[in-house]
């Protein structure tokens, strides 16, 4: 029986990359979605993958790339207000194709009474494919375990801290490549899914202190935990890392849900519908080690 052609948006991104490497291992061909050629998708393209780059908020675009298609991993990467246009767009073209299954990356927070505008669209988009009657899942993952080295910048290898505003909140972080593998085996099987929503995490429900706890025995130096205020944090976002209001106020938001506990989760999701063990926090950190401590060798030479 042939394989369906599978499409994945936003396919170098941190889980499209590993599901486009994925699906291809487990025999489908695989179109990527992509926003630019680059050394990434070039990276892509050698696997075996079908790459068509192109904007996922030009209906005409997504309908495009939908021809022959028969399922989706839904993935809007951008983090910008955008989400729900890119949501209808992918709808439309979905149904319009006829297309038997879609998986959605949304977030653990994603609600009705969300605070966080993004998460409160990410609720939205939910409600929207599952009206398209193209076979919707969707997948909430807590925070992504890359997020530890994308949020703390140089201050793990240069200061030994963590500034975060999470307070004694917890969470299971959980690898990309961990979500990745869910995705996968959804997009294989994808009947006894549609309709569900899944919270996805790491192996160990941990507030920020015993994560920095962690870090400090595999890097065997020092990490220690400075919770800052939420506000404070917001504006060191915008004003220091130049991220957009939109995504600063989201993150802020996402912050305090944090604190109220909306990331304490600890679920069997990788293994039970991913076919892994999900990785701890430690084997993740010896995994991306140089990650960890990248310009720690800069700052012994100065």
């Amino acid at each position: 029986m042939t394989k369906p052609l599978i499409l994945v948006t936003g396919a170098t991104g941190k889980t499209g990359a590993p599901v486009v490497e994925q699906m291809l291992d487990r025999g489908y061909n695989v179109r990527a979605l992509v926003h630019r050629l680059d050394e990434r998708s070039a990276r892509l393209a050698g696997l075996g993958a079908e790459i068509e780059p192109g904007d996922i908020l030009d209906l005409q675009t997504v309908r495009a790339v939908m021809q022959g298609v028969g399922r989706v991993y839904f993935c809007f990467t951008p983090h910008s207000e955008h989400l729900l246009k890119a949501t209808a767009n992918i709808a439309i073209a979905g149904r319009d194709e006829g297309i038997e299954a879609l998986v959605n990356m949304s977030q653990i927070s994603a609600r009705e009474q969300a605070d966080s505008p993004l998460a409160f669209q990410h609720w939205q988009a939910e409600q929207i494919l599952d009206w398209a009657g193209i076979g919707a899942s969707h997948i909430r993952p807590t925070f992504f375990a890359e997020d530890l080295y994308l949020f703390t910048g140089k201050s793990i290898p240069e200061e030994g801290k963590i500034y975060l505003p999470f307070g004694t909140g917890k969470h299971a972080p959980v690898a990309a490549a961990d979500i990745a593998a869910v995705v996968c085996g959804i997009l294989d099987d994808p009947e006894p899914h549609v309709g569900q929503r899944y919270v996805v995490t790491g192996p160990k429900d941990m507030n920020v202190t015993e994560m920095a706890d962690v870090l400090s025995d595999e890097l065997a130096s020092p990490v220690t935990y400075v919770d800052l205020p939420v506000e404070q944090w917001r504006t060191a976002l915008v004003e220091r890392a130049g991220m957009p209001e939109f995504l600063a106020t989201h993150l802020a938001a996402v912050a305090l849900d944090h604190q109220d506990g909306v990331f304490s989760a600890q679920t069997d999701i990788v293994e039970r519908i991913g076919g892994r063990a999900p990785q701890s926090l430690a084997e993740f950190i010896r995994t991306h080690i140089s990650e960890f401590s990248r310009g720690r060798a800069s700052a012994r030479a100065a």
